[in-house]
């Protein structure tokens, strides 16, 4: 396993979940909510929790069908990845597959105690944890790098 911290994007209409991990990539941790409507705006913040966690990689989020299939959600994620991809270089982003996180996030929160109206804050943050540790838990497992590398338009 490749030592060094990683970030996790999770990427929704309104706002934009992060999470990071340990320098040793065992656990992840929330690290917060980016308001995403204003896309400029998102990818400045996001640049400088980058700038400020210097991690290794960012792992993004693709959301899929259950069958796997790409729909809009997927195209809207993939440009994203890429716009953050050139704004961060050299700095890798990858996408990881993300299907069900939110909903196990969510489902994590609840049992938890989490309201819906609190969890709306947070679950967005918590969707990032659940694929940071996908991500890590997949390489642990395969000894490669999870998803696909997502290339800087330089």
């Amino acid at each position: 396993m490749r030592r060094g911290r990683r970030i996790a994007i999770d990427v929704g209409d309104a706002r934009i979940g992060v999470a990071s991990c340990d320098p040793d990539g065992v656990l992840a941790t929330p690290v917060e909510t980016v308001p995403g409507r204003d896309l400029p705006a998102a990818h400045r913040r996001l640049t400088a929790i980058v700038a400020e966690y210097e991690p290794l990689e960012v792992v993004v989020g693709l959301p899929r069908s259950l069958s796997g299939r790409e729909g809009p959600a997927a195209a809207k994620v993939r440009a994203f990845a890429q716009q953050l991809a050139t704004t961060i270089h050299p700095v890798p982003v990858r996408l990881v597959d993300e299907r069900m996180s939110t909903v196990t996030a969510a489902h994590g929160l609840r049992a938890s105690g989490v309201s819906s109206k609190k969890g709306r804050s947070v679950v967005d943050q918590a969707a990032a944890v659940v694929i940071l540790q996908s991500a890590l838990d997949s390489e642990r497992a395969s000894g490669e790098a999870p998803g696909e590398s997502v290339e800087a338009v330089i």
